[in-house]
């Protein structure tokens, strides 16, 4: 297939693009929209994805070694089980993507040039220490005549020459403040409006050569030409001062040191916030893919057990099998169909235990009765983690009622209780050990409950005054989801 027939079929079939397993090695995907494409097991090996649309796509099982995705939108696609070596990355939005069991070791950014800054340039040899010895002679040359010329106004005897000095030192200061404050408020304005350099050196300095001339004549006429004046007419006076146009080149060099330094510190300040919006985006994905794990981990669990069960019935009691396999039909399509997400309402969560226990009450026959109760109708709108009860069901059948001889039952409570949302799974089998630390499917619960609500979720073994197990859950950490379930069902 060349890139045109690819085009051409992107624009037949609409979103919806399906190449699975083909080979598309070296392929030219740069610019295209794949938004919800299939391109899964396929060979994609130093494919050119820059810049392309995969919105939504889905790139499991394929061979993306070497693969380019520079610029490219990865929004919630799906690259499960994708070899990745070698994978270029850079500038990708990879928000909501799933990169479960994908080889990462080779990941190679693009690799740019080091910017070049003050603190860089001080860091090199030669010219850098040259540069940092020169600043630091100005810095000590700057500070030791403020000492000096506070010192002289301090200890003048001469009203006229204190004054002078008073003069000299407000005029500085105040060349100093409006180099400042012009700089900082075209920084701003010259940034956008000029993309050389050059030219936004030039445009300050004329601003901060016009702004200081205004300000210096401001303070002669108020500070300085009495004085000036009074000075002048003593014959024993010598002016040796610099032409007042020479310590205008001071004003204009701090200017362009401080464009320089604050130009770099904006530059510094967006990397440093693009870099904390990658790592919260990197946690973000950490926390999905453990939580993807937890779960992908609980149904391959959950279908040995029912499978077991099936097995066992096939030649006893065939029409059994038949409506348990029926019945566990239903259970996947619920677990399948709900591919990517990873919160259910309460009300399909019990409607899967419902099911899960007419699974098992075919095996058990009348040895197994069960109810499940809400205490509350507006609480089954609310949104759990999936399969969050399921797996403790599963062990009150396993551990509980597999153990007993005759009839055994399991109870499953909601109800809201200081703030707390209680999902309780009680059974009369035996009392839990002393030291019980629970089996997989219960620690997969504590894990979900500790990656999505911190201290505010937990888990009880509870012997008395029932045995059960306690979920708790804060109820300001739920949201609702509009559904319908019946409140209270018993079997």
């Amino acid at each position: 297939m060349t890139r045109e027939q690819l085009i051409g079929t992107i624009g037949k079939n609409g979103k919806r693009l399906k190449l699975r397993g083909c080979d598309l090695a070296n392929f030219d995907f740069s610019g295209l929209d794949m938004t919800g494409a299939d391109l899964s097991f396929s060979d994609l090996a130093r494919a050119n994805f820059r810049g392309a649309i995969l919105r939504g796509a889905n790139l499991s099982f394929s061979n993306l070694t070497g693969a380019d995705f520079t610029d490219a939108d990865l929004y919630e696609a799906n690259l499960n089980y994708c070899g990745l070596q070698q994978v270029n990355l850079t500038g990708a939005n990879v928000e909501g993507a799933s990169f479960n069991f994908s080889g990462r070791s080779s990941y190679q950014p693009n690799l740019r040039r080091e910017p070049i800054t003050l603190t860089t340039i001080l860091q090199k040899p030669g010219w850098g220490t040259l540069i940092g010895m020169i600043l630091g002679a100005l810095l000590v040359y700057g500070a030791s005549g403020i000492i000096y010329f506070t010192n002289l106004i301090a200890t003048a005897t001469d009203d006229c020459i204190a004054d002078l000095y008073r003069f000299v030192i407000a005029q500085n200061i105040a060349d100093g403040i409006a180099t400042f404050l012009v700089t900082w408020g075209l920084l701003g304005w010259l940034t956008h409006r000029f993309t050389t350099v050059w030219k936004r050196h030039l445009i300050l300095s004329i601003a901060v050569l016009a702004s200081v001339m205004t300000i210096s004549t401001g303070i002669y006429y108020w500070l300085g030409r009495e004085v000036l004046t009074e000075l002048s007419k003593r014959p024993d006076y010598n002016n040796t001062n610099a032409p007042w146009h020479i310590y205008l080149i001071a004003d204009v060099l701090i200017a362009n040191v401080f464009l320089y330094v604050l130009q770099q510190g904006r530059q510094l300040t967006r990397k440093l916030s693009e870099q904390e919006f990658q790592l919260l985006n990197m946690e973000k994905l950490k926390t999905r893919a453990e939580l993807d794990a937890l779960q992908a981990k609980i149904n391959p669990h959950f279908l040995y057990n029912a499978l077991n069960s099936i097995a066992s019935l096939v030649h006893e009691d065939p029409d059994k099998a038949e409506e348990m396999t029926l019945l566990l039909s239903k259970l996947f399509r619920y677990s399948t169909g709900r591919e990517g997400e990873l919160f259910a309402s309460l009300a399909d969560e019990l409607e899967m235990v419902r099911t899960y226990l007419k699974v098992e009450q075919v095996r058990f026959g009348n040895r197994l009765a069960f109810s499940v109760e809400v205490s509350e109708p507006n609480l089954i709108d609310l949104k759990l983690p999936q399969f969050l009860l399921q797996p403790i069901v599963e062990n009150a059948i396993k551990h509980g009622i597999a153990k007993r001889a005759d009839s055994g039952r399991i109870d499953v409570r909601i109800y809201e209780k200081a703030g707390e949302l209680h999902l309780c799974v009680h059974d009369n089998g035996p009392a839990f050990p002393d030291e019980m630390s629970g089996g997989y499917g219960l620690r997969s619960i504590q894990d979900k409950l500790k990656l999505l609500y911190g201290d505010d979720g937990r888990v009880e073994l509870q012997n008395w005054p029932l045995k059960q197990v306690l979920l708790s859950i804060k109820l300001a950490k739920l949201v609702h989801n509009d559904q319908s379930f019946s409140v209270s069902e018993v079997h």
